[in-house]
């Protein structure tokens, strides 16, 4: 299918003074979470919860920040995780994906709000 990146917000809610950053983040359904370069979490100021041991694709097991709450906002949703402080660009994992009922559509290789609620997100919890 290819990579499918999404044009999301991140937002920083325990301070509202700050304005959201715009970026271009990977999306990947077989990641679980939320992860953002070191550079997005300095520019918004951040806080770092702890530090979690992470196993990357190729084995390897590293220690990184995890830090929020941050604000993910994509079209007419969004949802407050953390994230994990790795990588050059920014990766929009399942978790947050499924929090904001989100899907990917792969003959366009693009993400979209889930087609069967267009106005709110659903969530199945039984």
């Amino acid at each position: 299918m290819g990579y499918v990146y999404a044009e999301i917000q991140l937002k920083n809610p325990r301070l509202p003074e700050l304005k959201p950053l715009a970026v271009k983040a990977l999306v990947d359904t077989g990641a679980l979470r939320l992860c953002i370069p070191e550079h997005l979490s300095l520019q918004l100021q951040l806080e770092v919860h702890s530090q979690r041991e992470i196993t990357t694709a190729d084995g390897k097991k590293q220690m990184v920040a995890y830090v929020g709450p941050i604000e993910v906002r994509f079209d007419n949703r969004s949802c407050f995780v953390g994230a994990l402080v790795l990588g050059d660009e920014p990766l929009l994992g399942a978790m947050p994906m499924e929090d904001m009922d989100l899907v990917i559509s792969p003959a366009l290789r693009t993400l979209t709000v889930n087609p069967n609620n267009p106005n709110f997100p659903h969530a199945l919890v039984k």
